[in-house]
């Protein structure tokens, strides 16, 4: 695993050598026909999970965002400084992308600190605020199974998660106008690191089930 800045930069060297050259004329012509991404991939900060990766995607075809508990907030009007939101709005109204993945995944850091007793601390208050888009989650897990033990709770309100970041996502107004058109799909998407595989968020059913079944 790379540990330090020396790996990360011998990364890029080895980028340079073999897969830059290798896929030359792919970034020029990138760079003559601009970005048509397929989609807008919320994913979580994590390490772990790599969108391109778990997708075999190249570049130009995912338009990414990724924050800490691939959280969404819920749409403000107001002039403030809000980058996921921009990055939605971007998306939408600019690169006209036909779909929106919020894909969560398993072992969660995020999650896992809902359930942790995390002290007020200074160094890390926006990401106390942030948790705080994770709450409606926990609460909805911790009154579905009361009795579940803690592997299992954090499983489920991994998915729940993401369930609520979809219904954030609508309140978007060019998110849901463009949805309510059928011209823009949302998807819910879980990615269990441990399989490497993906689950869809059913809303008929409103269950998890096996992506590509």
């Amino acid at each position: 695993m790379k540990n330090n800045i020396q790996d990360i930069i011998s990364g890029y060297l080895d980028f340079q050598d073999l897969h830059f050259k290798e896929n030359e004329d792919r970034f020029k012509q990138l760079i003559n026909d601009g970005q048509h991404p397929k989609a807008l991939f919320i994913g979580c900060s994590d390490s772990r999970v790599v969108p391109e990766m778990i997708t075999n995607s190249e570049p130009g075809e995912l338009f990414i965002v990724r924050n800490v508990g691939n959280f969404v907030a819920p749409f403000k009007p107001d002039e403030d400084f809000h980058a996921t939101a921009s990055a939605i709005e971007y998306a939408v109204g600019v690169l006209n992308v036909t779909d929106i993945i919020i894909c969560g995944h398993s072992h969660c850091g995020a999650i896992e600190a809902l359930y942790s007793d995390l002290k007020y601390d200074t160094d890390i208050i926006h990401t106390m605020k942030w948790l705080e888009l994770g709450k409606e989650a926990k609460e909805f897990a911790l009154s579905s199974m009361p009795n579940a033990a803690k592997k299992e709770l954090l499983r489920y309100t991994e998915k729940a998660s993401i369930v609520f970041q979809l219904k954030n996502l609508l309140t978007y107004p060019i998110v849901e106008k463009r949805a309510k058109e059928k011209k823009l799909f949302v998807h819910g998407w879980y990615y269990d690191i441990g399989s490497g595989k993906i689950s869809y968020y059913d809303n008929k059913e409103n269950i998890f089930k096996p992506l590509g079944d």
